[in-house]
C-alpha cells in the first residue's frame, strides 16, 4: 500500500532523471540502496527513520527507476550525483545512509564532498577491495551480461523489472556491475583524513570481515584508546557489529534501525 505522503521525482542531475522519492520530514538523510537494488528494499527500515526525520531515497544509475546513461558505473560518480541531488533540493548539508554498493557511494559523497554531508553511515561496506571475503571477490569476478540469465528467478531481478523503465536493460546492468566490482580501490588515506562523525555498520556473518570493520574504524581515529570515565577520549565514528546479521538481511534486520536512530539524533560533536 502506497503513502500518499511521500513525494516523489526526477531531478537533472550530470545527464540522469535522478529518480528520488521523500517520506518524512525533519533532518535530511539520504537512503542509498544496494547493487541491483533501489529504494524500495530498505521497505521495513524506511518507515522507522521516517517518522523523526526527512528521507531521501535514491534509485542511482541503472538501478530502479532511473534510466542508465552512457557513463560506466562508478562510485565516484554516483556520489556526484548525490552532492548533486542534495544542492537540487536546496539543502544545505544532510546525513548519508548507504548500504553495500550504496555504502561505497555514501563514503565517497563524504570523501569528494565534505561540505554536504553532516553524518556519515556506511553499512557492509569495505574501505578497500580486499575487505570482502574471498568467495566474494571470486563470486565479483563473474559478474557479466551473461549472468543475467541466473539471475532471472531472484528477488533483484523482479525488483528491478517492477520498477525499470527498460526492464530489457537487465544484461547490461549486469556487464556495467560486473565492470564496477572488478576494479580495485584502496580509500584509506581517504578515510583517515574524514573529519564528518561516521557509523560503521556490519553483521557478524556479512561479507564484508568484522576485523576490516574495525580497521575501518580505527582509521577514523576509533579503537584506540580508554574513552575514560567522561567519555572525552572517544572519537567522533563509531562502531556497530549486529550479530545474527549477514550481507543479505542486515538492510531489514530488527537490529539496524535501533543501531542508526541514535547515532542520527545525537548532538553534532563539538569543532576540534
Amino acid at each position: 500500500m502506497s503513502n500518499p505522503a511521500v513525494q516523489t521525482g526526477y531531478a537533472p542531475i550530470n545527464g540522469l532523471a535522478l529518480y528520488y522519492e521523500i517520506h518524512g520530514t525533519g533532518e535530511p538523510l539520504v537512503l542509498l540502496h544496494g547493487g541491483f537494488g533501489l529504494t524500495a528494499m530498505f521497505s521495513e527500515l524506511l518507515p522507522l527513520l521516517a517518522k523523526t526525520r526527512q528521507v531521501i531515497g535514491v534509485d542511482l544509475q541503472a538501478h530502479g527507476h532511473t534510466v542508465d546513461i552512457d557513463r560506466p558505473l562508478r562510485l565516484e560518480f554516483m556520489a556526484d550525483d548525490v552532492a548533486a541531488l542534495i544542492r537540487h533540493l536546496g539543502l544545505p548539508k544532510a546525513d548519508v545512509m548507504g548500504y553495500s554498493m550504496g555504502g561505497g557511494v555514501a563514503v565517497r559523497t563524504a570523501i569528494q564532498h565534505p561540505e554536504v554531508v553532516r553524518k556519515l553511515v556506511a553499512v557492509s561496506v569495505p574501505f578497500r577491495r580486499n575487505g570482502w571475503y574471498p568467495e566474494i571477490l571470486a563470486s565479483m569476478e563473474q559478474m557479466n551480461s551473461t549472468a543475467a540469465v541466473f539471475m532471472k528467478e531472484t528477488p533483484m531481478y523482479q525488483s528491478y523489472v517492477g520498477a525499470a523503465p527498460k526492464p530489457e536493460n537487465f544484461p547490461l546492468l549486469c556487464e556495467k556491475m560486473g565492470d564496477l566490482l572488478r576494479r580495485d580501490y584502496d580509500w584509506s588515506a581517504d578515510i583517515a583524513a574524514l573529519k564528518i562523525p561516521t557509523l560503521i555498520i556490519v553483521g557478524d556473518a556479512d561479507s564484508v570481515s568484522p576485523t576490516h570493520a574495525v580497521e575501518f574504524f580505527n582509521l577514523l581515529g576509533g579503537g584506540k584508546m580508554d574513552a575514560g570515565w567522561d567519555g572525552a577520549g572517544m572519537s567522533n565514528a563509531r562502531l556497530a557489529i549486529l550479530p545474527a546479521t549477514t550481507h543479505y538481511n542486515v538492510f531489514y534486520s530488527p537490529a539496524l534501525a535501533p543501531v542508526v536512530i541514535p547515532f542520527l539524533d545525537a548532538p553534532m560533536p563539538a569543532t576540534k
